[in-house]
């Protein structure tokens, strides 16, 4: 793959830290395999926020049989898209939840350029946007080998190199604009997802000012 992207063996660097200390209002992105839900758990909990996956908001509301979750389900039991505007509504009922009233940390979300729309004007109903947005770069390579050898160990047929692959593609293709946003907003900070797990966590929060 030619577009993975690179990276860095460097700490954040102290105006990077000062930029984002104090943040509470979060999203992480990821490639799959990058560690990003282990992460996210280790500084949610460290903040005293709430991680949130889009993921987990989706099954509550389904499990719970809620206004929103009949919808989504119906739009997923006939293989369609959910639509954003049923994404976008969920994300707002759960961010108005007491726990997410001191900060959160969002995973999953946001996956489109409209999503970020959306999640700024959620935003702007409370007290101001997102003060951060944590990205873990990670080798392509070395992640395809990483996913493959659980697959073989889990017995998962669709861990395959192509598909894994694929995966990391359209993960490249969705994730590349919103990159840009959030970069060109000043508030994007990449952190190296190649070393150990509490290498990362120890940058995660350094860049936070939590360290």
């Amino acid at each position: 793959m030619t577009d993975q992207p690179t990276t860095s063996a460097q700490g954040s660097s102290p105006e990077t830290s000062a930029a984002a200390a104090g943040a509470r209002r979060l999203l992480i992105i990821g490639a799959p395999g990058a560690g990003k839900g282990t992460q996210a758990g280790r500084i949610a909990d460290a903040l005293g926020i709430p991680a949130i996956s889009t993921g987990d908001i989706f099954r509550a509301n389904v499990s719970q049989e809620t206004e929103l979750g009949k919808l989504a389900k119906s739009y997923m039991e006939k293989g369609e898209y959910v639509p954003d505007s049923v994404t976008n509504d969920m994300v707002r009922s759960r961010l108005a939840e007491s726990d997410a009233r001191g900060g959160f940390l969002l995973d999953g979300y946001p996956r489109t350029l409209d999503q970020v729309e959306a999640l700024d004007g959620i935003l702007e109903d409370g007290e101001g946007g997102v003060d951060a947005v944590l990205m873990l770069e990670v080798d392509y390579d070395a992640v395809i080998q990483r996913l493959v050898a659980r697959g073989a160990e889990q017995g998962r047929s669709d861990d395959t190199e192509d598909t894994i692959r694929r995966r990391l593609e359209v993960y490249a293709e969705q994730t590349t604009p919103l990159v840009d946003v959030y970069e060109r907003r000043g508030i994007l900070h990449r952190v190296n997802g190649m070393r150990s797990i509490d290498e990362v966590t120890e940058e995660l929060l350094s860049v936070l000012g939590a360290r």
